[in-house]
């Protein structure tokens, strides 16, 4: 289905109310509305003349994106130690854009990849780096994308599952590596990975669904670990993991509803990852995202909510395509800010999202009909076809030998 832009007299018409008082966040609110309503203003002008507009620039991204998977700028040098999650980022968005590089470099990240696979299990930011949770996320979502006996073959799952129990806690809680720091990350991280690879088992995840729910707040979203501010990012690792080990039912799903729904910026369209926070675009994702999920609890619940969309998905949409796109390829935060890789990568999962929303029914899309792309699973973020022949092709595998250290 397509759909046209809100009209920029709508927009305008959401401007923030400062309510005669000024703060630093008031003023920077201010400052990024103008920036956007300039912006909206302009394409407003354009499209008066081409229907076509908003339009994806695909081609532009995806030869950025492949130029990154062979080398990258110095600025990257910061993120040695996150090198599988700068390989799952740009795979995941050319899957999106549904532009893989050819099976030699496919191969090639394969055995990049295993060289970062620790003996004691899991994954590290690089070869010789000790193991993490997070970089473990990045390397099996990367091999999944890759979808090869080759990927799949190259995970250890045995060591995989001894280093999953060597940074659980007795409480249910992940530490994010050995002697690391516990947070919700972590417990979506272990759940995910778990259950791609199947490594789950319920004595791994005893007690995870009670710690998760510790970290939900007075607001409704999640925080990082319990006593924090809930979080756009944390929220989505909360109610993800929670689905993943079937313990929905311990949310309060009504209050979490609540908090999403009011984190998308009525003049902006896309989400903001805490109250009274900017817009952002990765949190097209990590807020857009939780949505479906939530939406999915509630339709068991209620059959005739199966295939509500509870975000302005067009909303959504035209601030990706029409404020988030560097003009060289890339996608960015907000207008001002730089492209980089972590951004391409969730903003273009948001757009994704705001697209086929619960999966159900026909893709809703701003602008050309070429401006649909690829559908992501919500829980993994990697596209639905992947997570199935990745849980699959271990199904049918034998499983690792021990549930234990």
């Amino acid at each position: 289905m397509e759909n046209q832009v809100r009209c920029y007299s709508d927009i305008s018409a959401e401007a923030f109310n400062i309510e005669k008082i000024i703060t630093d966040t008031s003023s920077d609110q201010v400052d990024v509305e103008t920036m956007i309503m300039k912006i909206y203003a302009q394409f407003e002008n354009k499209a008066a003349n081409d229907p076509d507009l908003p339009i994806l620039n695909r081609q532009v991204h995806c030869s950025l994106l492949k130029s990154w998977l062979k080398s990258l700028p110095k600025s990257y040098e910061c993120l040695d130690a996150s090198r599988p999650w700068l390989v799952y980022w740009i795979l995941n968005s050319l899957s999106i854009l549904d532009d893989m590089p050819d099976k030699v470099i496919l191969s090639h990240i394969v055995q990049f990849l295993s060289h970062c696979q620790h003996d004691d299990g899991g994954y590290g930011g690089g070869p010789m780096q000790y193991s993490h949770l997070g970089t473990t996320y990045a390397a099996v979502n990367a091999l999944s994308i890759i979808g090869t006996d080759e990927a799949y073959d190259s995970i250890d799952r045995s060591s995989l599952q001894k280093f999953l129990w060597t940074v659980r806690d007795v409480d249910g809680g992940f530490a994010l590596h050995k002697g690391g720091e516990k947070d919700i990350r972590g417990a979506y991280c272990a759940a995910s990975v778990a259950k791609l690879t199947n490594t789950y088992t319920d004595a791994l995840f005893d007690k995870t669904g009670e710690w998760i729910i510790g970290c939900q707040t007075y607001e409704g979203g999640f925080a990082g670990t319990h006593g924090m501010e809930a979080h756009g990012g944390y929220a989505f690792c909360g109610i993800a993991a929670l689905a993943l080990i079937n313990k929905t039912h311990l949310c309060d799903i009504d209050s979490l509803l609540r908090w999403c729904v009011n984190r998308q910026m009525k003049l902006e369209g896309g989400f903001q990852g805490r109250t009274n926070k900017l817009v952002d675009g990765c949190y097209s994702f990590w807020q857009g995202a939780a949505l479906p999920v939530i939406s999915a609890i509630l339709s068991q619940e209620n059959q005739e909510l199966i295939e509500t969309v509870l975000f302005n998905q067009g909303a959504l949409q035209e601030y990706i395509i029409i404020c988030c796109q560097s003009p060289d390829g890339g996608l960015i935060d907000k207008p001002g800010k730089p492209r980089d890789i972590y951004h391409t990568c969730y903003t273009l999962s948001g757009l994704s999202v705001a697209q086929h929303g619960t999966g159900a029914g026909d893709a809703f899309v701003i602008g050309t009909p070429r401006n649909e792309v690829n559908r992501v699973h919500p829980l993994h973020n990697i596209a639905p076809h992947l997570v199935y022949n990745a849980v699959h092709y271990f199904i049918r595998h034998p499983p690792p030998v021990k549930d234990k250290n």
